[in-house]
């Protein structure tokens, strides 16, 4: 929820390198035309996790954690963990819904979907409890595909909220939901237990999936 502008220096009289981060450059006493090379963007699956996968689901939410310690006071415990007690729901309660995300075939991120708002009491919109992807596959329009994909399996109304300090996870959100509604949504701010968050509130048209 990453542009390079990079000048390199070195020995003339060498022929043309790519660097750690696929920047294609030739080695010179002056700056070098810099020439980005796009990853494109593999085949993206959004899985109902199941119970044996618990355990991954329960790994990844630990990253997951640490980036939102950054916006949110999360205490890890003595065994080095922060933890997360509702997991174990999203297999036994029917209004929960786990789903593991992966790109080209490898483990990406994951959504966790639930009925009801945490925060506004609606009973009956579908909430996006946790949404997380990795680091490595950010920036590149994957993030918002699985949001989209999600949406469209439960139709109705959706609520999506953000920590009002987590500015970048605003801007992802506001642009993923006016890309999937075809017009701007504008977050309501609200208060719950403490903290401040941007409340955003759309329709779903729901597709049907395979």
């Amino acid at each position: 929820m990453f542009n390079l502008d990079v000048h390199v220096y070195s020995l003339p009289m060498r022929a043309a390198r790519y660097n750690a981060c696929g920047i294609r450059f030739r080695l010179g006493l002056r700056p070098a035309m810099i020439e980005p090379t796009e990853k494109p963007i593999s085949h993206i699956e959004v899985a109902p996790a199941r119970p044996g996968q618990e355990s991954v689901m329960a790994n990844l939410l630990e990253l997951y954690a640490h980036d939102f310690s950054e916006f949110h006071d999360l205490e890890i415990g003595a065994d080095g963990r922060f933890g997360y007690k509702w997991l174990p729901l999203y297999w036994s309660d029917p209004g929960r819904h786990p789903f593991l995300v992966w790109v080209g075939g490898k483990l990406a991120g994951l959504a966790l979907v639930k009925r009801g708002s945490e925060v506004s009491g609606n009973e009956t919109a579908w909430d996006m409890a946790e949404f997380f992807v990795l680091r490595g596959y950010r920036g590149r329009g994957i993030g918002t595909h699985i949001a989209h994909e999600v949406w469209r399996r439960f139709p109705g109304q959706w609520e999506v909220r953000v920590m009002q300090s987590n500015v970048s996870a605003h801007h992802f959100w506001a642009r993923a939901i006016s890309n999937f509604t075809g017009e701007a949504i504008q977050p309501i701010r609200v208060e719950h237990d403490g903290e401040c968050w941007k409340l955003f509130s759309f329709e779903s048209p729901g597709v049907a999936t395979g």
